[in-house]
């Protein structure tokens, strides 16, 4: 497997669904942000005081809801919940999309907190792939500060370090941190340009964000 595409929760349906079209034949895995479902455990967070770990593993079971919607709607897209399933429907031409709840019920590698999301678990994934990773989100890539603002500045190349500094972003809290310590690297994309998506998986420049993790 060569490339793990987050895909987020931000561009589900439509977007999500066309993006995972395109990507039917390409050697990568799919997993899904968890959206507006995850969005909304953490606003019951807030509201009931969820304890970390109902609010994490919660959340996560959005991400496995949202992959499971995606694979109805995308032809030759499998759900799998292992990495040896992956690679066996990647083998036979399909495009897999990780379910990843049982994984990281088994392996618990991540706090249990907001700082981690759907973006530093497809981090964690890629790399006992050893896979390279994109994320496919809403904007175009990492910015000085919120891209709505004036004067936001979009950044093209960036350290996992210099982003330590900037909170959370498009990305969660904790992304820069496992990138420094995992030694690897990453792109931001906006997903609802699909081309862009594609031309970095062929190795290819396009408006995109890179983010070096050594």
């Amino acid at each position: 497997m060569e490339w793990v595409v987050k895909i987020g929760g931000s561009l589900f349906p439509k977007y999500s669904i066309s993006l995972a079209r395109e990507l039917v034949g390409h050697d990568v895995m799919i997993i899904c942000g968890g959206g507006a479902l995850a969005n909304q455990i953490r606003a019951y967070h807030h509201e009931i005081d969820l304890s970390p770990t109902a609010g994490h593993q919660t959340a996560i079971l959005c991400m496995d809801i949202l992959g499971t919607l995606l694979t109805d709607k995308v032809k030759n897209s499998e759900a799998v919940r292992t990495l040896e399933e992956a690679k066996i429907v990647q083998e036979q031409g399909n495009l897999p999309v990780l379910l990843p709840s049982m994984i990281l019920e088994d392996l618990d590698p991540l706090e249990h907190s907001w700082r981690v999301t759907s973006d530093s678990i497809s981090l964690f994934i890629s790399q006992l792939l050893k896979a390279k990773l994109l994320i496919a989100t809403n904007v175009d890539g990492i910015y000085t500060h919120c891209p709505s603002e004036d004067g936001a500045r979009f950044i093209k190349d960036i350290s996992a370090k210099k982003l330590l500094n900037f909170g959370e972003t498009s990305l969660d809290e904790s992304f820069a941190e496992l990138l420094l310590k995992y030694k690897t690297s990453s792109y931001v994309v906006n997903g609802k340009h699909p081309e862009r998506v594609l031309s970095i998986l062929d190795g290819q420049s396009s408006i995109s964000t890179f983010i070096g993790g050594d």
